[in-house]
């Protein structure tokens, strides 16, 4: 009896040890793998960058679209706001997309000219869901086309698919314009600051002759999503398009538009930390 309550008591023992090892040690075969760790130890900040970018429960207002837009001090260079851009129209842009070059004629030809029409008219994503302001700024012949509105998300990402589809179904083909004459249109993806919760940017560059004289229009389109907010920018003109500028439109205004939807008041001035 005495033998069999030394041995139990030594499997008590040996039990407890052997469950104290397992706990602590980091180079037992059963402890959890460095993988494992790093991914309970990060989970946090994932969680936290999610949330941070979440929807706002209250929609986009009139009066947040319009203090969400950009000022002058948000570019660089020698832009001058304007007040006339709601009524820019761009005439090069009012072309007939020639179907006969197109492997698959009636899927490209439309994808072509609605992204020329939608240049005209200023509405490349579509007519906003909710709340919407636009401004602009001139520098020489470019101008700049500055737009923050509410969308519905399934339609805000079907058209950033589309966007995103156009360098590809869209990549070169012909227009004919008012004037009869025929203009070869290159679409080429151009790449954007990594901001907001999608994004997408390319440039246009149409040439041929206009009034009998040789132009080239050349023409960023930039579209960032924020919930289901975005903010589209047009740059360029005759004298070429300035990426730079672009690209100060896009990083700088969606601060300005994530600090409308937090509540927050924009800075006046982008910060040098941008």
């Amino acid at each position: 009896m005495l033998a069999a309550v030394l041995a139990a008591g030594t499997l008590l023992t040996t039990a407890a040890c052997s469950d104290g090892d397992d706990s602590a040690s980091s180079g037992s075969g059963v402890t959890a793998s460095p993988v494992a760790e790093r991914a309970v130890t990060t989970t946090p900040t994932t969680t936290a960058t999610t949330s941070a970018t979440a929807s706002p429960t209250e929609p986009l207002t009139q009066a947040g679209a319009q203090t969400a837009l950009i000022t002058e001090g948000d570019l660089e260079d020698d832009w001058t706001q304007v007040k006339t851009a709601a009524s820019w129209r761009d005439r090069l842009l009012i072309d007939t997309v020639d179907a006969a070059q197109f492997v698959t004629a009636k899927t490209q030809s439309d994808a072509c000219q609605q992204f020329l029409d939608g240049l005209y008219d200023d509405d490349l994503l579509g007519k906003p869901s909710g709340a919407s302001a636009l401004t602009g700024f001139q520098e020489g012949d470019s101008r700049l086309l500055y737009q923050v509105a509410a969308y519905q998300r399934a339609a805000l990402d079907s058209k950033l698919d589309w966007l995103e589809s156009l360098p590809t179904e869209c990549d070169q083909f012909n227009a004919v314009g008012s004037d009869g004459s025929t203009r070869t249109v290159q679409v080429i993806v151009n790449s954007l600051p990594k901001v907001g919760d999608a994004r997408y940017g390319l440039t246009m560059t149409m040439q041929g002759v206009s009034g009998g004289a040789p132009i080239t229009l050349t023409l960023d389109v930039a579209v960032v999503r924020v919930g289901d907010d975005a903010i589209t920018v047009t740059n360029g003109g005759l004298d070429g398009a300035d990426h730079d500028s672009t690209k100060d439109a896009v990083s700088h205004g969606t601060t300005r538009l994530k600090d409308v939807r937090e509540g927050r008041t924009p800075a006046p001035e982008p910060s040098e930390f941008d």
